[in-house]
């Protein structure tokens, strides 16, 4: 009866500390949190960060930013058309991901050293237009 006991708390100790890391990850970066986007969200920004999207992004976000399919090496991008952003949904937290990729294994890689600050605000805008109000 003791083991079982002690089994069931461990269970229960692994699972909460699990949900609590991943509730932590869901939230993204406070600090990134903060960026406020520099660039209107008017035509001209939203071309050219489609323009930026299709030609950087599309590859493994698709065509329309609903996901890639992955493969042996990489997981399936995921779908930046919904409310789910695993890494913060501010307009700073997508910026800071775009720029900065996500670590430690970079499955989003950095794209600051190829791609002007003014040029991810657009993506954001772009992705901001995308949503999709999913319920």
């Amino acid at each position: 009866m003791r083991v079982w006991v002690t089994r069931g708390i461990l269970i229960g100790f692994v699972l909460t500390s699990v949900a609590n890391v991943m509730m932590a990850a869901a939230q993204g970066d406070p600090e990134a949190a903060k960026l406020k986007n520099p660039v209107a969200s008017g035509p001209e920004s939203l071309a050219s960060g489609k323009a930026t999207f299709t030609r950087f992004c599309a590859t493994c976000h698709g065509i329309n930013a609903e996901g890639g399919i992955g493969n042996d090496i990489t997981p399936p991008a995921p779908d930046l058309t919904d409310r789910e952003w695993s890494h913060g949904s501010t307009d700073g937290e997508i910026f800071s991901v775009i720029k900065n990729g996500v670590p430690p294994d970079l499955n989003m890689e950095p794209w600051g050293e190829r791609l002007k600050e003014a040029e991810i605000w657009n993506v954001v805008n772009y992705l901001r237009s995308l949503a999709k109000d999913k319920k």
